[in-house]
């Protein structure tokens, strides 16, 4: 049981930062404004985060939130493909709509200079997780390809993700996420899609 509230504290504490730093942005967020938001301490406060830049790896633990609503509202008939794709178009425009190109950017920096864990390369994420099953059963109905390994393609389909965010901040966000995954996403996935034939 003590288990459960632990992650609730910290659950908390991440939820209350990333609403903050929407509403107030990152620079004028503080960690009283996010241990007051939160209802937590600042003693919980610290035995989870260093500080407030700590928190900018969470972004991870955001966008799994946002994978775990998007699984129980996918429709299960569609193939590997079309729930790919759904994944990519729903979570780039959560970002469009709600996370700032400079928080993104600030992720992307930290997780580049971070020596230690890495959140967004983290294996046991829901991302990750949901993205082998998909995988998985997408080459069992011969919708994917077979001649490469589930991992293989989860890391392709991850590298691909990352890329169009890398470059969406270093454009500045001047242009449409969600517009321009839908353009070019089923492109890339073509790639991988089965041939007819292939044992």
């Amino acid at each position: 049981m003590p288990r459960k509230n632990t992650r609730n504290t910290k659950g908390r504490i991440i939820s209350a930062a990333w609403k903050l730093f929407y509403q107030q942005g990152y620079e004028d967020t503080t960690v009283e404004d996010i241990v007051f938001e939160s209802e937590t301490s600042k003693g919980s406060f610290y035995h989870y985060f260093e500080g407030k830049d700590a928190l900018l790896g969470t972004l991870a633990y955001v966008f799994d939130e946002k994978y775990e609503e998007l699984m129980q509202t996918m429709d299960p008939e569609l193939d590997a493909m079309d729930k790919l794709a759904y994944l990519n178009r729903e979570l780039f425009a959560m970002i469009d709509g709600g996370i700032s190109m400079d928080l993104l950017a600030r992720l992307l920096s930290t997780q580049l200079l971070a020596r230690g864990e890495k959140h967004l390369l983290d294996r046991n994420r829901t991302y990750f997780k949901l993205l082998r099953q998909i995988i998985t059963e997408g080459q069992r109905a011969g919708q994917l390809r077979q001649d490469r390994s589930v991992n293989e393609i989860v890391k392709a389909y991850a590298l691909w993700e990352r890329a169009l965010l890398y470059d969406w901040c270093l454009c500045g966000g001047d242009y449409s996420l969600a517009a321009y995954t839908e353009k070019t996403t089923p492109m890339f996935l073509e790639s991988y899609r089965g041939r007819p034939g292939e044992p």
